[in-house]
């Protein structure tokens, strides 16, 4: 045992399990864990970030970006609640995120005094944001429920988990002994019964379809070999976009993914919530559905499938793999038709929404394959989830079906900082930019190098166009004032230009890319073309 305060024993145990960077916030209440911060020197990156929200998207692009755990502390109350937009896009795209929460004196929590950040049951709105929080009492305690609170991120669906601490507790200083940390959990593996079910029904079908999402991240060898036995098309939404190179003939997009549904006989997904082809799309009985997930109530959410596999992916896919190999499944070439339905629909796209394509054209001309790009809410950002190629797994971050605008370059930064070998590009428009925009000091402090685009029509663009198409006119809160973009990155000490071209767009972009320091790309356009009618795609089996 050893004497420590709780604030250094929860700062040890986040060490044992190898946390070395955390994005956060001081606060009165959180006064002792700073100075466990501080005690931990080097071996531990403090990014202290101008908001609250910043620091947990930070966090949320950190372990986006990495598949490392990403971790944020803040002081409760309105601090805590600042992060919930954050904390709502973790859990919407499985993301690992830490949260650490200060509270109030742990003799006064439920009492309602009216103390300084208090607000009534902390506790009970973590836990309707996570997959699993808990309270530290005592810092004998702290070894215990990090160990919990590791085990819940790393097993099964990855989803956030928060911790809070009263500052009393922090500051209490007693005998502590501190666990290693818990073992890793056990890898899940697949029912040799099921695979054998899944291979006879993919070894039967005559146009077998996969559809891939992010839990397939860690498993795209896998995936690849079993869609190359198969010759099956390879598809993808915004989750499980790079798993598959979009340079094979096999990957495809949602707009080939919604021809390919029309006469799919068999469809593996994997890792993916297969929301839109179940939802939207139809299923009939003439088509044969495989799940594979390591959450077994996201198998059978919308309907049951033909088989269903609790699992990892990795070994899933290699186990399913092996049967079909057995079998002496070997699927004809498909490459010509396939890369002919790939440019047919590609080619579509830009001509009905050509000024959004021939930005993201420009974009992907010149961030290098393993580039990061942040997708935020942003006219550019919705044709991107269908036009933007991908080609490694991780190099696209969006917000999912949350859909957090202004996410977007906050969690920029906080990728970067986790891979700090690639480059990083974040689009946004400028209504989105500006709800994190004070984090160009964040940047500038800890010097992180990113790229932040800004698509600056003066209006939120997409609620704008729907008030004036769909609502005879009525424009009302959607007419923007901005800053001079340029300018306003200067005054932080960024680098800021401005352009009204793709050909521009390309230009500046390359030169921010040779540069250091983070650069402000303002690109000025107009109304563009209705995305959703080509985005939002229609039924077309079962009942309508």
């Amino acid at each position: 045992m050893t004497r420590m305060t709780g604030g250094r024993a929860l700062v040890e145990m986040l060490r044992r399990h190898a946390v070395d960077t955390i994005f956060a916030l001081p606060g009165v209440q959180n006064d002792a864990l700073f100075v466990a911060f501080y005690d931990a020197g080097e071996a531990l990156r403090v990014i202290h970030t101008r908001h609250e929200q910043g620091a947990a998207y930070m966090a949320f692009g950190y372990a986006r970006a990495s598949g490392k755990i990403g971790t944020y502390a803040v002081v409760p109350g309105p601090g805590l609640l600042n992060t919930t937009a954050a904390l709502s896009t973790a859990y919407a795209t499985n993301a690992p995120v830490l949260c650490i929460s200060g509270q109030i004196p742990s003799d006064l929590i439920g009492r309602g005094f009216g103390l300084l950040h208090e607000i009534p049951d902390q506790l009970g709105i973590l836990r309707t944001l996570t997959k699993w929080a808990a309270r530290i009492n005592h810092p004998s305690q702290t070894g215990k429920l990090v160990n919990e609170a590791f085990r819940q991120l790393r097993d099964g669906r990855a989803r956030p988990v928060g911790l809070e601490m009263p500052p009393d507790v922090m500051a209490l200083e007693t005998e502590v002994s501190l666990p290693p940390p818990g073992e890793p959990p056990a890898i899940t593996m697949p029912d040799p019964e099921l695979i054998g079910k899944a291979a006879a029904l993919l070894a039967g079908a005559k146009k077998p379809l996969l559809f891939v999402g992010s839990g397939a991240a860690a498993a795209g060898e896998e995936v690849l070999a079993v869609a190359e036995i198969l010759q099956a098309p390879v598809v993808s939404f915004t989750g499980g976009k790079g798993i598959v190179s979009e340079r094979h003939y096999l990957a495809q997009s949602a707009l080939a993914g919604h021809e390919l549904w029309r006469s799919a006989d068999v469809v593996l997904a994997v890792g993916t919530r297969l929301h839109q082809p179940q939802v939207r799309w139809g299923i009939d009985s003439d088509l044969q559905l495989i799940r594979v997930d390591i959450d077994p109530v996201e198998i059978t959410r919308v309907v049951r499938p033909a088989v269903g596999i609790v699992a990892d992916a990795g070994p899933a896919l290699a186990a399913l793999h092996s049967a079909l190999d057995r079998r002496n499944v070997r699927g004809q070439s498909r490459r010509e038709e396939l890369e002919t339905l790939k440019s047919r629909t590609l080619a579509k796209l830009a001509d009905n929404l050509g000024p959004q394509c021939e930005y993201l054209r420009a974009i992907r001309a010149e961030l290098p394959d393993d580039g990061i790009y942040v997708e935020d809410l942003t006219q550019v950002g919705y044709v991107g989830r269908v036009a933007f190629p991908t080609y490694q797994p991780r190099t696209y971050i969006h917000s999912g079906y949350q859909g957090t605008l202004g996410f977007g370059f906050a969690t920029a930064l906080g990728a970067k900082l986790a891979r700090p070998d690639l480059p990083v590009v974040s689009i946004s428009g400028d209504g989105g930019f500006m709800y994190n925009v004070q984090e160009l000091s964040t940047a500038v402090r800890h010097g992180i190098d990113i790229v932040a685009i800004v698509f600056a029509d003066g209006a939120f663009g997409n609620v704008r166009r729907m008030q004036k198409e769909d609502y005879g006119n009525r424009l009302i809160g959607v007419d923007l004032h901005n800053p001079n973009f340029p300018k306003m990155a200067e005054s932080y000490g960024v680098a800021g230009v401005r352009t009204t071209t793709p050909e521009g767009l390309r230009r500046e972009l390359a030169a921010a890319l040779r540069r250091r320091g983070t650069t402000l790309i303002e690109v000025a356009v107009g109304e563009m073309p209705d995305p959703w009618k080509h985005l939002v795609l229609p039924r077309v089996r079962g009942a309508r």
